[in-house]
């Protein structure tokens, strides 16, 4: 897909905020996926059950909508497997140095008015653009 499309958008980042506030609401937790997906490791075992849910919500929400709606989802080609487990980990580093991730200190920090959650979203958002500058000219990828 490669068309903007503000309806799906506009149902998605609703969906999100919702799952958010409901998040916050009944369990007084921040929906930060890093933080929820490094719980399940270190977390009490009493805390582990949501977290599991949520997760399994993740990735079943993804396999439906694959099923579903497959001509929408396509993987990208040219990347190396070695690269894109790397970026992975340098992600997951990143989330863990910042205290958070996108969906923590974008989602439900902005919308708390965290300053630090502000900063931290810069970052992300400079970051990302440096890094797609850096991986398109680097592999010729567009």
């Amino acid at each position: 897909m490669t068309e903007f499309t503000p309806y799906s958008a506009l149902i998605g980042g609703a969906l999100i905020g919702l799952a958010a506030v409901v998040l916050m609401a009944l369990m007084g937790r921040i929906a930060g996926i890093s933080g929820i997906a490094g719980g399940l490791i270190s977390s009490p075992s009493g805390d582990r059950g949501w977290r599991v849910l949520f997760v399994v919500g993740l990735v079943g929400g993804v396999a439906l909508h694959e099923i579903l709606r497959p001509e929408t989802f396509a993987l990208r080609e040219g990347f190396p497997l070695a690269i894109v487990a790397l970026a992975g980990l340098i992600v997951g580093l990143g989330s863990r140095m910042g205290s958070g991730c996108t969906s923590g200190h974008g989602v439900c920090g902005l919308s708390r008015l965290s300053a630090r959650s502000l900063a931290a979203t810069v970052t992300f958002m400079i970051t990302a653009a440096i890094t797609v500058a850096v991986v398109r000219h680097g592999f010729g990828v567009t």
